[in-house]
């Protein structure tokens, strides 16, 4: 993973001498993009494209125009989260970059929220877990759950058209060791903990489309604690649900992005729709339980 002085070199190599003049920096959002690309491959994990997590970001930037108005440095900063964890914006389920008004600055800001999908791929690149899985519960299951010395989950989901309301989800991991860990959440819980983040009030989160995913990947969050997973992408999974790190946290150079960038237009590509097809069969995909 790229260090903040070798992202800090390859910012200042890309624009030029530090310092120079800000009418030579770039104006659209896809240029600081370009600008931020050498960065981003640096922190990427070896089994992801920069090209392709540029095209992502596009496409969520155009999918959620609100985007468009926010705070450059935390947009940026949300993308390079997304590139430190090797996790994909988008339809996907593994991040997300949403826009919410912060109105203390009177400014637009991006919350990085990580999905569950994201959760569950960073957990297994531990190499210390055998498996790890999520469900949600509903009132008309049989469900049985117990605390103490001989802990119990047992859970039969309903064959019936109608499973009745939500009343929770849980998570297991099972280690490499034989070890488990086990937790579930009850459904006030969950709410707490969607409605304590200015995400969550989002009209673009995925809780609003996604509810049963959000709620397992909270209950995963929860006893992310407990999980044999290292330092560094425990230090970084903190930042999850948070407002976006601007990029100059990163990148601690005033010299870099002074001037506010144009928000006119966005170029996206000619790549944009190829791209936009993918995504769509992927979500179908997605809606359809595969991947």
């Amino acid at each position: 993973m790229a260090t903040v002085d070798e992202m800090k070199n390859q910012m200042t190599k890309s624009n030029g001498k530090a310092g120079s003049p800000a009418k030579d920096k770039p104006k659209t959002i896809e240029d600081y993009l370009k600008q931020m690309a050498p960065a981003m491959s640096q922190a990427l994990p070896k089994h992801m494209d920069v090209d392709r997590l540029m095209r992502l970001t596009m496409t969520t930037i155009r999918t959620t125009p609100e985007l468009r108005n926010a705070d450059m440095g935390s947009l940026l900063g949300g993308v390079m989260q997304a590139a430190q964890l090797g996790l994909e914006p988008g339809l996907l389920g593994q991040c997300y970059l949403l826009p919410f008004k912060n109105n203390k600055k009177r400014i637009t800001e991006v919350q990085f929220i990580i999905g569950y999908k994201g959760m569950i791929d960073l957990a297994r690149r531990s190499g210390h877990i055998q498996s790890i899985y999520a469900h949600a519960v509903y009132e008309n299951d049989d469900f049985e759950y117990e605390l103490g010395l001989n802990p119990k989950l047992k859970h039969t989901p309903s064959m019936e058209s109608d499973k009745g309301a939500f009343i929770g989800a849980y998570a297991v991991a099972h280690f490499k060791d034989g070890g488990y860990q086990m937790e579930f959440m009850p459904k006030a819980e969950i709410e707490k903990r969607k409605n304590s983040s200015p995400g969550g009030r989002s009209k673009y989160s995925p809780w609003n489309n996604y509810y049963e995913e959000m709620a397992k990947k909270t209950v995963i969050r929860h006893m992310w604690k407990y999980l044999p997973i290292s330092i560094e992408i425990q230090q970084q999974v903190s930042h999850d649900e948070g407002t976006a790190r601007s990029v100059k946290d990163i990148t601690p150079n005033d010299d870099i992005f002074l001037e506010a960038p144009q928000y006119d237009f966005i170029n996206v590509g000619e790549t944009e729709a190829t791209d936009q097809n993918d995504l769509e069969q992927q979500e179908i995909n997605f809606q359809d339980g595969e991947g």
